[in-house]
């Protein structure tokens, strides 16, 4: 599924099973709230903090598709076409961070 289906799909599924879209600075919100169990695990999976038994079972992936399904969420909410501005980015990054990482010395 590419990001323009993506966006389709989020609208369909706001559309059947919600009532409507949060508002954009709820949406935001929980935006932070759903990075913030990112970082949770991240930091105590693969950081120097100990993981907690209670978080062990934690499910990452599901954790970074509740990150997407906001973004999502808030890209159709504020007009965004996404996939645009995700293709728009990529060529930009491409072209001005080419030379850049090679050359870092603190990437080798």
């Amino acid at each position: 599924m590419n990001i323009e289906d993506a966006q389709l799909a989020v609208d369909s599924w706001i559309k059947e099973h919600g009532v409507r879209y949060f508002n954009e600075l709820t949406n935001l919100a929980q935006l932070t709230e759903e990075v913030g169990e990112v970082a949770r695990i991240i930091a105590r999976r693969y950081g120097e903090q100990s993981e907690k038994e209670s978080d062990k079972n934690k499910d990452l992936g599901e954790e970074l598709a509740d990150v997407v399904f906001v973004v999502l969420c808030l890209a159709n909410q504020t007009g965004i076409n996404l996939q645009e501005a995700f293709d728009k980015k990529m060529d930009l990054k491409t072209k001005r961070d080419h030379d850049r990482h090679h050359n870092n010395k603190k990437l080798k």
